[in-house]
């Protein structure tokens, strides 16, 4: 059957199929199987991209028509319910009973991502760093230069960032926001950073071209790595629990001279055991000290970055990470 055919049958039987529905919970579900988004109206539009390219005009301007005609018809015949459901309330003139128990209002509350950094910043401030933020549209300067990100790293390719134009991009690290906070204060300096970041990665279960970092950062005279290690690991028993374990593995970051990934490990139901990275982390660069003009031969510092999306993910056992960013409140509320 060709999709003229097609078109011209779910007009017929939608048509038929509406002139004997009277009641609305019906009428709902009459439009979701024609006009919702996975109805028959929306497939047989979908289909016009396999129609011959001759055909193309003549079978979207069918499609179009089925579309505005079923439209049409669903809100004239949801005019007809209500008038006859006003109609026959006053006829009735039904009683009010008050012994009946009342409604309860739907309150709403906050998304479990936006918990989490609340809780984050109530565990970070009770080791003493205060909460700072920064803009999400960012200069070279602050994204890559400032950190010690020179021109040829990958992590500069136009791939793998969203430039807005030339010099200015949407963030791809909180770690902006420490070098915005030294610039314009001496130390020490005991800072997080939460917020959105932006990569262009392709989206799955665990990936996201947004998604949300918490961004740490110490400096003062006399900071060690023994610092950095204690912070962090007070900082996941904090959030898991004290029975939580970490370890920290030898990596690199253009800002931080020595650095390290930490990773937390986590029981299963079935009785397996996992390492999962939560982050990187190291000591400031003495580069990156220096642009800020902060004497490296006077101060040290550390600074750690961790994914939000993946701390809750663990913590609630989520295994999508879409699942965070999607509207079904039955999702929702759970947390």
């Amino acid at each position: 059957m060709s999709l003229l055919d097609d078109i011209q049958a779910i007009r017929a039987a939608a048509t038929e199929a509406l002139g004997t529905i009277d009641l609305a919970e019906t009428l709902e579900e009459w439009r979701i199987k024609y006009l919702g988004s996975k109805g028959l109206v929306k497939s047989a539009m979908q289909r016009l991209k396999e129609a011959p390219r001759e055909e193309k005009p003549a079978l979207g301007k069918a499609a179009n028509q089925l579309k505005v005609a079923l439209t049409e018809a669903f809100e004239a015949h949801k005019s007809k319910l209500r008038a006859a459901l006003a109609g026959g309330k006053k006829k009735t003139k039904a009683k009010l009973d008050v012994t009946l128990p009342g409604n309860r209002p739907k309150i709403g509350h906050a998304h479990i991502i936006s918990q989490t950094v609340s809780e984050i910043c109530e565990i970070c401030a009770r080791m003493g760093f205060e909460v700072a933020y920064g803009p999400e549209v960012e200069d070279e300067l602050h994204n890559f230069i400032a950190l010690n990100i020179p021109e040829s790293h990958p992590a500069r390719d136009p791939l793998d960032n969203f430039y807005l134009y030339p010099g200015a991009m949407l963030r791809s690290q909180t770690s902006t926001v420490q070098i915005r906070v030294m610039e314009n204060t001496t130390p020490p300096v005991r800072i997080i950073a939460p917020g959105r970041v932006y990569r262009p990665d392709t989206v799955d279960a665990t990936h996201s071209f947004m998604f949300h970092q918490v961004e740490g950062l110490y400096v003062d005279e006399g900071v060690t790595m023994a610092d950095l290690k204690t912070t962090l690991d007070q900082f996941c028993k904090a959030y898991f629990g004290p029975e939580v374990e970490t370890r920290f593995r030898p990596s690199f970051f253009p800002f931080t001279e020595p650095s390290a990934e930490i990773d937390v490990l986590f029981h299963y139901d079935d009785g397996s055991t996992r390492w999962i990275e939560l982050g990187g982390c190291g000591m400031v660069d003495p580069n990156v000290l220096q642009a800020v003009n902060y004497d490296p031969e006077k101060y040290t510092g550390f600074a750690f970055g961790l994914g939000i999306e993946r701390m809750v993910m663990r913590r609630h056992n989520i295994p999508d990470i879409r699942y965070l960013f999607e509207s079904d409140v039955r999702f929702l509320h759970q947390f």
